[in-house]
């Protein structure tokens, strides 16, 4: 079953159960895979599971940097709110890579691309990227290590 075809039968039982909190994060996913679907060509064109995990982690980044605007404002209750968002949508997401997973994606992307020094960052972090696909990762993570490495 497809990401976004769960999505829909969880909205469904969400409703059901009248869980609130969950159908409006359930809703808000739907739409915006809708809004990227739309944004590809047309809402016939269905988006490839990729795009789907693309479109959930973009979600995932805009509620952390919520989270981080929240505290610095002192509204923890709003950034607890989005904390519970991203708990819902990592459901969706595959497993997080670990920190050894992103650091052999690095020093094997920086052996690729023969990078020697910071200059060569944006290489090593396309190629590293690439090599992460199918897993949920941070790309401020990835960039530190690779900024690590080439120093």
């Amino acid at each position: 079953m497809s990401i976004k075809d769960r999505i829909m039968q969880d909205l469904t039982a969400a409703m059901k159960a009248k869980d609130a909190n969950r159908v409006s994060t359930l809703r808000m996913m739907k739409t915006a895979i809708m809004n990227k679907q739309i944004e590809k060509g047309s809402v016939n064109t269905e988006l490839t599971e990729d795009e789907v995990i693309k479109t959930l982690q973009s979600l995932v980044k805009q509620r952390k940097d919520a989270i981080e605007q929240y505290r610095k404002a002192g509204r923890n209750d709003l950034a607890e709110k989005e904390a519970s968002e991203i708990r819902i949508i990592e459901e969706y997401l595959p497993q997080p890579a670990s920190t050894e997973e992103i650091v052999k994606a690095v020093e094997e992307a920086i052996a690729e691309t023969g990078a020697t020094s910071i200059k060569d960052l944006g290489a090593v972090m396309k190629t590293a990227i690439a090599k992460l696909s199918g897993k949920s990762f941070d790309g401020k993570q990835v960039n530190q290590i690779a900024r690590e490495k080439l120093q």
